[in-house]
């Protein structure tokens, strides 16, 4: 192995290699996107976006199995073998039993999508079962801190923009591009399942990591994330129902960057989630973390304040001129929803069981109040009220709790 080589995989072993693997995946998915939406054209993407979306939140079961895997393994390493051969029996059972509902869902699915495509309908379920696969192998790999395969599962899923350029050479139509989607979800299942061939045999064992223990807080876990996939992705529900068309335009545009700057450190979530579910670790990690999102955040925000003409081109370019002074709102919006999101893995990682309910609550606020505004700037600003009154209560609640131990031995953090 030559110098350079040993360099490149010592680099993709840390988190610093997670960061590379996450951001040559999302850029993978980002091109196959501009390629689909340019070749499909406005009629056909209407149709493949709305699948995307459906997709997105169906995510929202695969990366629930990811944080029960990542945070058991981390917080029990003594149980490793028994929460890892758990975790592979149990995600095979969840894919297959989600993938059976949506199909048998799929003419529903056609009819509210409008769709007119049962096939594409049918085919959402065929590629939920390899994303909710990944989900449970990828959280095995984070919780043992496998930073070079995680890195590469998470690569492997770029063989979407490679297939959706073959076949949309080949022909481009939404059935087509769809499938690309669904075939590429299986290399990382193929890959991770190799990766995991060997399952560990031996081990101490515990009641506590049983099948329906593991269910439950896969269950938790999900409703958690959807909560905060509800409340992230509501405000632009309400601009179309509160704003006139030119200006529910020029909003959505402004959330292209929000939602850039949300997933950007989302490299930060997955590396500092196994230290979060330590009890030794979890503040530390929180702080760290926390401050590393803060700068990136307070960096990008300035970048964009100084060179918002140039930034606009990302968003639409001149046709979306009138939002350039407010597109430093919008990346100071994206940096609160990567903090709250990391700090609701936070709470996911101390398994605490009131917190998720301020998210619910803020969900509604947004809806509610966002419904009574009448401009851009009043729903934007009302937007980045709730969710920065959001971020402080949960960071306030997480740092009580974290230094808060229970006289009876409990810690107070696995109840809030």
């Amino acid at each position: 192995m030559t110098s350079l080589t040993q360099r490149a995989v010592g680099l993709m072993s840390t988190g610093a290699g997670i960061a590379v693997a996450m951001g040559l995946m999302n850029a993978a998915h980002y091109a196959f996107t501009m390629v689909a939406a340019r070749l499909l054209g406005p009629g056909q993407y209407g149709a493949m976006a709305a699948v995307m979306n459906l997709l997105l939140v169906i995510s929202v079961g695969a990366l629930g199995l990811q944080a029960t895997a990542a945070r058991r393994i981390s917080a029990h390493p003594e149980n490793v073998a028994q929460i890892e051969a758990a975790m592979l029996r149990i995600v095979w059972r969840f894919a297959v039993g989600l993938g059976l509902v949506l199909l048998l869902l799929a003419p529903a699915v056609d009819r509210v999508l409008k769709l007119d495509n049962l096939s594409l309908a049918v085919m959402v379920a065929v590629a939920a079962v390899p994303l909710t696969l990944v989900g449970g192998y990828a959280g095995i790999l984070q919780g043992e801190r496998r930073w070079l395969a995680l890195g590469l599962v998470y690569m492997s899923g770029g063989t979407r923009l490679v297939l959706g350029l073959a076949l949309l050479s080949w022909r481009a139509d939404v059935e087509v591009a769809f499938l690309a989607v669904a075939l590429g979800a299986f290399a990382p299942v193929v890959l991770g399942r190799f990766i995991l061939r060997g399952v560990r045999t031996t081990g101490a064992r515990s009641n506590a990591h049983t099948t329906a223990a593991i269910l439950r807080e896969t269950l938790y876990n999900s409703q958690a994330l959807l909560a905060f996939f509800a409340l992230s992705n509501v405000d632009v529900i309400v601009a179309r129902n509160t704003l006139d068309a030119h200006d529910a335009g020029l909003y959505a545009a402004g959330l292209i960057l929000a939602k850039m700057m949300t997933f950007l450190p989302q490299f930060v979530v997955v590396v500092a989630f196994p230290a979060m579910a330590s009890a030794a670790e979890r503040t530390r990690a929180l702080t760290k973390s926390l401050l590393g999102v803060v700068a990136l955040g307070i960096a990008c925000t300035t970048a964009v304040a100084l060179l918002s003409p140039t930034v606009l081109f990302l968003v639409g370019g001149e046709e979306f001129a009138e939002i350039r002074d407010d597109l430093w709102v919008f990346t100071l919006l994206g940096t609160a929803l990567a903090l709250l999101q990391l700090v609701i893995y936070s709470v996911l990682a101390r398994q605490g069981r009131r917190s998720s309910y301020a998210v619910w609550a803020a969900f509604a606020a947004m809806v509610v109040g966002g419904l009574a505004t009448d401009s851009l700037g009043a729903l934007l600003t009302w937007v980045v009220l709730v969710d920065s009154a959001l971020l402080v209560l949960l960071v306030g609640v997480s740092y009580y709790l974290l230094r808060a131990p229970r006289s009876n031995g409990t810690p107070a953090s696995a109840l809030v």
